[in-house]
């Protein structure tokens, strides 16, 4: 399946309102890293991306605190870096490279939250689009 077939699957999946908002992110995402570059610690791209949200309209929750539980009861909490429109989850990051731990840490958020979709965005790459992960709950 080449790119094309994943993103037309993944709007078939997620809906098509979805899918706008997370280029509409990603959008952001890439002039933060078109201006700043690689190489600031991961609260700069936080600090900057909130802006961007804002100056383009987009409703974001920065470092929304939301429970974790086990068998119904409150053992802890995480932070999600942005909840975007309630619906998109957003972890940053500012690492050499992305490991399997980030990728664990965006399921158990969304497992947690019940929401399907988070952007997992490295900042600390040459081109965005390169540092830039979907990751889907499967129902």
């Amino acid at each position: 399946m080449n790119r094309r077939d994943a993103e037309e699957a993944e709007t078939r999946e997620l809906g098509e309102e979805m899918s706008q908002l997370t280029y509409a992110v990603i959008g952001a995402a890439i002039e933060v890293h078109r201006v700043l570059g690689p190489g600031f610690l991961e609260s700069v791209y936080q600090e900057a991306l909130e802006v961007e949200f804002r100056m383009r309209g987009i409703p974001c929750q920065p470092q929304k605190p939301v429970a974790v539980t086990y068998k119904g009861n409150q053992v802890g909490k995480g932070i999600l870096d942005f909840l975007v429109s309630d619906v998109l989850i957003v972890e940053l990051k500012a690492v050499e490279k992305l490991a399997p731990i980030h990728e664990a840490q965006v399921m158990s958020y969304l497992k947690m939250t019940n929401h399907r979709l988070a952007l997992l965005i490295n900042f600390n790459v040459p081109v965005l689009k390169d540092g830039v992960k979907r990751i889907i709950l499967s129902s």
